[in-house]
């Protein structure tokens, strides 16, 4: 069966802090077809999402939000030290359920899905189910090693199959729509 992406008619999806600024990165998934985004943090905050910037491509977004205070953030690690069997956490809010992290193991590398045209994606058996997209995976150092975004599944939810974009990856797509609004990419 071809992978599903979880979230994509859901109304909850998951993201990361990676600018004390207000700067999330989430899956193109989650806000492309949303006419209005919302932000619910663990303690309850909730702020409005404005600024979205998308690349259908790699399924990666960056939203903005104005916080009253600079936002705690994650630490994207260099996924080009991932290896099979590496421990990992996917954190996300599957199901509606806020705040759940489920562990496993980087089990595959280099992985195609339909879903995400460009670039190749990392492979893991810890449980990504809908909601979880565009929430981080992390190893066990809690740096962001992937965005996770897609699934295989003949019911639907977690089979033991998710997939998550390497977070070099997720780091250069979101600076090039920070910088450039779009992604630019070379062609021959």
């Amino acid at each position: 069966h071809e992978p599903t992406v979880p979230g994509l008619n859901a109304e909850i999806g998951s993201g990361v802090v990676i600018d004390s600024k207000g700067i999330i990165l989430t899956n193109n998934h989650d806000v492309e077809k949303a006419e209005a985004v919302t932000v619910r943090f663990a303690d309850g905050t909730e702020l409005k999402a404005r600024d979205i910037k998308t690349d259908p491509a790699s399924d990666l977004a960056i939203l903005r939000v104005e916080a009253p205070q600079p936002l705690p953030t994650a630490r994207l690690a260099d996924s080009s030290h991932l290896a099979i069997g590496d421990w990992v956490i996917a954190i996300g809010s599957p199901f509606d359920l806020e705040a759940t992290v489920s562990a496993g193991i980087i089990s595959g590398m280099g992985r195609d899905v339909r879903k995400v045209q460009r670039g190749k994606l990392v492979q893991t058996d810890a449980a990504i189910n809908p909601g979880n997209s565009g929430g981080p995976l992390v190893n066990l150092e809690g740096e962001v090693v992937g965005i996770n975004t897609a699934i295989a599944s003949m019911s639907g939810g977690n089979q033991g199959v998710g997939f998550a974009i390497p977070s070099n990856r997720a780091k250069w797509v979101a600076q090039e729509l920070l910088k450039h609004g779009v992604v630019r990419r070379a062609g021959l």
